[in-house]
């Protein structure tokens, strides 16, 4: 299961799909962190890598401000 600022995607779902589970991240912003990464986004939660898990971290943590930090914002 990959944990992502906070967030458990979900196993079952495809990982374009899942990055919006975290909050400040939309569609578009999901697409752009798996064009990034390298990573593609028919792949399944279950599915993912430890590598890639580490590398969808970076960039979140590096490009974006999600979970608790965009809730102070809004």
């Amino acid at each position: 299961m990959a944990r992502i600022a906070g967030v458990d995607l979900p196993v079952g779902k495809r990982v374009d799909i899942g990055l919006t589970y975290i909050f400040g991240i939309g569609l578009w912003s999901a697409l752009r962190i798996l064009a990034q990464t390298g990573i593609e986004g028919l792949v399944r939660g279950k599915d993912l890598r430890e590598d890639d898990i580490l590398k969808l971290r970076e960039v979140i943590e590096r490009d974006f401000i999600v979970e608790g930090d965009r809730r102070k914002d809004v």
